[in-house]
């Protein structure tokens, strides 16, 4: 449960959302200030606060808050409720 409050916020942070915005059914093509700039500002928040690397394929395939959470369960970040 932290892990996932650690994720929304992250994501509210990089895409400069409000502290209570929505977050969990976020896509990339649904919001206008989720764009290329904010995309990188975001995988580098990730990485930051995880403490992962993510690759390339993973930086591209990222486009939801639900695809954040698979991708990062491959990097050993558990989202278990």
């Amino acid at each position: 449960m932290i892990e996932l409050q650690r994720l929304r916020d992250a994501f509210r942070t990089a895409l400069d959302l409000e502290a209570d915005a929505p977050v969990d059914d976020l896509h990339y093509q649904d919001n206008e200030k989720w764009d290329s700039l904010a995309h990188m500002s975001l995988i580098a928040t990730l990485e930051d606060e995880f403490g992962v690397m993510i690759d390339t394929d993973d930086v591209i395939n990222l486009s939801s808050f639900a695809e954040a959470v698979r991708i990062l369960g491959k990097y050993g970040v558990s989202f278990d409720e």
